[in-house]
């Protein structure tokens, strides 16, 4: 619904705009003040546009910036939680062979132990 309200009212200012730069371009041919004020005008509104492109630019930067660190930060945990899960898995392997070696096969039976058979 808004995307063809936001095309027409494009529409329409591109509409209503030609007339009135037809008209500014006429009056800057005959009248050199008004032309160096429109010349002055745009090149503020050119440096204007430039810093606001750059602002931007940085924000984004920072804002990758920050993706970054997080995404390592979550590549550092998971690396940790493998560690740390495999140390559980060995742990589980060591008590399961103690248990075998005492004679306590069916106590510490789990999931990884019965696949492995």
């Amino acid at each position: 619904m808004a995307l063809p309200v936001v095309k027409l009212g494009t529409l329409a200012v591109k509409t209503f705009s030609k007339p009135i730069a037809n008209r500014i371009k006429k009056q800057a041919t005959h009248h050199p003040k008004f032309r160096q004020f429109i010349i002055n005008l745009a090149q503020v509104a050119g440096a204007a546009l430039i810093f606001e492109v750059q602002r931007s630019s940085r924000s984004e930067a920072r804002k990758e910036e920050l993706r970054r660190q997080e995404l390592e930060a979550m590549k550092r945990r998971d690396e940790e939680l493998a560690r740390e899960v495999e140390l559980l898995r060995q742990r589980v392997e060591e008590l399961d062979r103690l248990a075998k070696g005492r004679g306590l096969t069916g106590i510490m039976q789990t999931p990884t132990t019965h696949n492995r058979k």
